[in-house]
Formats: structure tokens, sequence, C-alpha cells
């Protein structure tokens, strides 16, 4: 089976199992959760009720969709496994009574990025690209391993802090992956086969969305935006621009970043140093509560930086690879 074959597949069968899936909810009433609602979150009520988790649904699916067509051998299958396992843990606790605590899942993270950095480094090697400046690095494999676990996490919980407006982080996602994959395209390090799980992911969030978009119908969860960080963290170690996250990555930062970062400095020091005091983070939030801002508004205005940064990014990549 050609490369070309097993993209055309992954897609449209993805795709095709993310609707079905989503629209049946097969054992949904006695598998899902149902939001609770945020404390303090501007305008989460109307989401109570709704069934959340459904990010174990399109996660699976893309697991052994992505699994079963790359051709990247065990190293594939093992990062898939623990995307999967990611989405698990937050859909243990997208579904239990009450909310685990932040130290809990905090563990389970390190525990889990740690391992993702690990498998990662066996089986992909610890090779750099600097998109820019056309060369590329070979890190120490400590050093590799260390970065790689902070991308994670960073990552995962950034991802997860930004899914609290209808529509917001399934949409982000796709413009990443999808400017992540044509910078790699234009650094001569895309191939069909590197494709095949990277739009995957972007067919199955398109499916989703048309469930999620405002008013939304169900919830990715916990089950969802964890996997998905995960996910999104490995696939630019994948194709050797880590450090491109930090650019690509900034509506992920700016909007649910800034809130981890708010949270733990203020832990860390006892709350005697509060950063950005007159900022409601996430900063979907600050635009609901202290703008005014709809939700149709507020995802509008976030994802149009998002595009504007993906654009003024990709230029600059495409012009500096050809000088």
């Amino acid at each position: 089976m050609s490369d070309l074959t097993r993209f055309l597949i992954a897609c449209l069968s993805g795709g095709a199992l993310t609707f079905l899936a989503l629209y049946f909810l097969p054992f949904g009433k006695s598998l899902l959760g149902h939001d609770r609602g945020r404390k303090y979150v501007e305008g989460s009520e109307v989401n109570i009720g709704k069934p959340t988790g459904v990010g174990i649904y399109f996660t699976l699916i893309f697991v052994l969709v992505a699994g079963l067509l790359s051709t990247e051998g065990a190293g594939m299958i093992l990062m898939l496994i623990l995307t999967f396992l990611m989405s698990f843990i937050g859909f243990l606790d997208d579904r239990s009574k009450s909310p685990w605590g932040e130290y809990s899942k905090g563990i389970l993270d390190i525990v889990v990025s740690l391992l993702g950095s690990m498998v990662f480094i066996r089986f992909f090697g610890n090779e750099v690209h600097l998109s820019f400046l056309k060369e590329s690095l070979i890190l120490n494999p400590i050093v590799y391993m260390i970065l790689g676990t902070i991308l994670f996490i960073v990552s995962i919980n950034a991802t997860n802090a930004t899914d609290g407006v209808d529509g917001l982080s399934g949409t982000i996602t796709v413009l990443t992956l999808a400017t992540l994959m044509l910078a790699a395209k234009f650094n001569g390090l895309l191939t069909i086969s590197k494709a095949i799980p990277g739009c995957a992911l972007i067919i199955i969030i398109l499916v989703y969305l048309c469930f999620n978009h405002y008013p939304s119908k169900m919830l990715m969860g916990d089950a969802g935006s964890r996997s998905i960080g995960f996910f999104i963290a490995f696939y630019f170690m994948y194709l050797k621009l880590p450090f491109s996250y930090l650019i690509i990555c900034l509506p992920f930062l700016i909007d649910g970043g800034l809130s981890i970062l708010k949270i733990t400095i203020g832990r860390l020091t006892k709350k005697k140093i509060i950063i950005l005091p007159k900022l409601i983070t996430p900063v979907h939030d600050h635009l609901k509560k202290k703008a005014g801002f709809s939700v149709p508004k507020t995802w509008a205005v976030i994802c149009l930086c998002a595009l504007i940064i993906d654009i003024v990014y990709l230029t600059a990549v495409l012009i500096l690879n050809r000088i």
C-alpha cells in the first residue's frame, strides 16, 4: 500500500468514524461525565449538564487510525499509546464526581511526559532543526529529555486551560498542526508518511467542531484537551521543530499558559507575588468578563490573532528558506 493511499484512508476513516461516534455517543449515558461548570469562570454555567469527556472517543479513533496506517514502527505506536493514556487519565477526571486535585494531575503529567521524552529519544533521536537558520543541532540526550519533558507538560496544560470557549481549543489545534506541517514542508522535513497522523487529527478535530461550535452540544473535556496537548508536543519534536512551538503555539501559551504561570508563581510564593494582577486568566475569560465579549466574538478574536501569527511565521520561514 502506498503512503498516499495510507494517507487518504487515515483521513477519510478517521473523519467518518469520529462523526459516527460523536453523533451516536455509544454507551454515552453510562460512560461519559457531565460538565459541572467551573468556579470563577465567566459563563461556564451554560455548559452545566452537557456531556463531557467525548475526547476519549476521538482520541481512541485517532490512535487506532494513525497506529494502523503509520509506517514509523514501534516508536510511533508507543507515542500514540501514551497519547491515549493521557486521554484516559483526563477521562477519569471528567467522569469523577469531584475534580481531581491539581497536584495529582501534575504528578501524572510529569510521569507521562518523562516517559514520552524517553521513548522519543530512543526511537526518534535528539536532532533539532532551526527553521529560520537552515541548520540543525544534535542536543545532548539528557538536555533533550529535560526540554522535551517540559514541552510536554507545558503543552498539555496550556491546551487544557484554553479549552473554555466553544470551538476555541479545537480551532487553534487545527491551525497549529496545519502551520507546523507547512513549516516542516518548507524546511524539507515533511513526507506523506509523516503527515498521516497530523492530517488525520486535523480531520478528526474538524468533525468534532461540528458538534462543539457555539452553542456546543458536547465538550471534549480533559480527555480531549490533555491528549491533544501531549500529541502536539510530540508532533513538534517528531517533525524536528520543537523550538517553533514557542511561536506557533503563542495563542495556547498566552491564553492558557499565562493562567498556569500565574497560578504556579502565586502558589510557590504563597501569593506574595501575583503577576498581571488585573488580568483574568485564561485570557478568554478576561475578554468575556472585562471586555464584555460574547462567546463567538471571543472565539473570533483569539482565532484571528492565531491565524495572523501563523501567516507571519510561515511567510518568514518561506522567505528565509529561499535566501
